[in-house]
């Protein structure tokens, strides 16, 4: 009986020093950030929604946390916002205006693939977890 106790214990210390989901996440977040690092996208945005800009200002771009609550339970969300990341958004259609500095979003087809993208965006609609 004190051995079947003492693999019951042993699974579950392996499972929380490393091998559980808290490692798993932690893995994905920092490759989504090395992505995000490589593709350029913390020129423009941050994680933090107290995130400030350039001298001060709003960022450029939405704080990801933002976008992901404003885009939370959305059944089209990560198609749309893949799109958004991979052909750029139009200035007419500002609606960041209050919370980002800049007018648009460029194209970024050349900095990530549409696959990145997509799992980049994936991972950002988690973050308001």
């Amino acid at each position: 009986m004190k051995r079947k106790y003492a693999i019951h214990l042993s699974i579950l210390i392996a499972a929380l020093i490393g091998g559980g989901p808290a490692a798993a996440d932690a893995k994905r977040d920092e490759a989504m950030r090395g992505l995000a690092i490589k593709s350029g996208c913390f020129i423009c945005h941050a994680i933090e929604l107290d995130a400030k800009g350039p001298e001060g200002l709003k960022p450029v771009g939405p704080p990801w946390k933002a976008i992901a609550a404003r885009y939370k339970g959305q059944p089209h969300a990560v198609k749309t916002l893949t799109a958004a990341v991979m052909g750029g958004t139009s200035p007419y259609n500002r609606h960041w205006q209050d919370e980002a500095s800049g007018v648009a979003m460029p194209p970024n087809g050349v900095a990530i693939s549409a696959g990145d993208a997509k799992k980049l965006v994936d991972w950002i609609l988690g973050l308001d977890k």
